[in-house]
């Protein structure tokens, strides 16, 4: 790992100037402990969501507070996860190196579409209780400032990192795995037709084959970050959503199989074939 960065560059003034100083042995242990504490996140809210549903969508509840909009809350949450990697990465000394560069902004082009695509794309989504708002928008800073921290200014690759077998496997990974979770929310999303009103069964892609087929592919999706960046901060991500989403599959997979009669009995949660 990097170093403190720009030390000596008491010239530079504003924001720069202010992660410069605090870069360093410390910052870096910082990291260390956050990317620890986001695995402990996301196994703490599997263990809540045994008990208690995640409270947006079909699970909705006005006693998580009142409702918001669900396009323009969707995309205010997701935002800090595009814009606090970004502005960092204008401050990072690692940040103009190539390997650097290509894995930042993987990461910020999954919340580009997170945050500026796909809220427009969804027909009429449920109103978003403001409790599930806030928490969604406080894990999108604590992350972006994670993964965007760690990439910008410490993680180290050598020269030929892009062409070697754990970057290429990774962003194979990653693309894949981004691939399958936009065409599994495009079902999602096109399962009524205009004017339709109820839940349907989803079917197609990897839906014949797993009930959280959204979530298998951003699952596969981190954890190929994770590969290409060998990062302790990239890991902790792929965990707490591996944790999370897979709760959250779960709850999805047993809802379906209470409502429709005819759920195909042979669909996995999760994992094809797997679970």
């Amino acid at each position: 790992m990097a170093a403190a960065a720009g030390e000596g560059s008491g010239s530079v003034s504003g924001p720069c100037a202010f992660w410069r100083r605090v870069s360093g042995a410390e910052e870096r242990r910082l990291l260390e402990l956050l990317a620890y504490g986001l695995v402990a996140l996301g196994a703490g809210a599997a263990l809540l969501l045994r008990f208690v549903p995640m409270p947006y969508g079909r699970y909705s509840s006005p006693r998580f507070g009142c409702p918001l909009p669900a396009r323009p809350a969707w995309a205010l949450q997701e935002l800090p996860s595009l814009l606090v990697p970004l502005a960092l990465a204008a401050c990072g000394a690692a940040a103009g190196r190539w390997p650097n560069r290509v894995l930042l902004g993987g990461f910020a082009l999954h919340y580009l579409h997170r945050a500026l695509v796909f809220p427009f794309l969804i027909r009429q989504g449920k109103p978003t209780p403001f409790f599930t708002f806030l928490l969604a928008l406080l894990f999108c800073v604590y992350n972006g400032y994670l993964q965007g921290r760690s990439l910008s200014n410490y993680a180290e690759y050598p020269s030929g990192w892009l062409k070697g077998p754990c970057f290429i496997a990774g962003f194979i990974g990653w693309l894949v795995g981004m691939a399958i979770n936009i065409h599994s929310d495009h079902i999602l999303r096109n399962l009524r037709k205009p004017g339709e009103t109820g839940y349907k069964i989803p079917r197609g892609g990897m839906f014949e084959y797993v009930s959280g087929a959204n979530f298998f592919g951003e699952i596969l999706e981190w954890f190929g970050f994770a590969l290409a960046c060998c990062t302790i901060e990239s890991l902790a991500f792929a965990l707490c959503t591996l944790f999370i989403l897979g709760s959250r599959a779960k709850q999805h997979h047993q809802w379906y199989l209470e409502k429709f009669e005819d759920y195909p009995k042979d669909r996995k949660i999760l994992i094809p074939f797997v679970y």
